[in-house]
């Protein structure tokens, strides 16, 4: 695929694999390795440093605004099929968010 065909895609068009695959790169590839949007991009596939970098930016302040209150935190699904506010399936890239300093 050419490279002006991967940026056409740009950063709205994220696939459920991508973005499983964004979480885990940045579970891996912390604020303090060099090149970290590179390495994040190249174990996403089909981004550019830039998207995901713009990608972590956007999470970033919706975990910010969720933290707030200023956005309700979404209702996941447990493994038995009921609804619950903050539980459990919250995604690991979220909770690693968290935990992290972010600049």
């Amino acid at each position: 695929m050419a490279s002006s065909s991967m940026s056409s895609q740009g950063s709205s068009s994220w696939t459920a694999k991508q973005n499983k695959d964004f979480e885990k790169a940045l579970a891996v590839y912390d604020k303090d390795t060099p090149d970290r949007w590179y390495n994040v991009a190249k174990a996403v596939g089909g981004k550019t440093a830039e998207e995901v970098k713009r990608h972590y930016e956007l999470l970033v302040k919706d975990v910010k605004q969720i933290e707030s209150g200023k956005v309700p935190f979404p209702n996941y699904r447990t493994t038995g099929g009921s609804n619950t506010r903050g539980n459990t399936n919250t995604s690991y890239g979220l909770k690693r968010m968290k935990n992290q300093k972010l600049n």
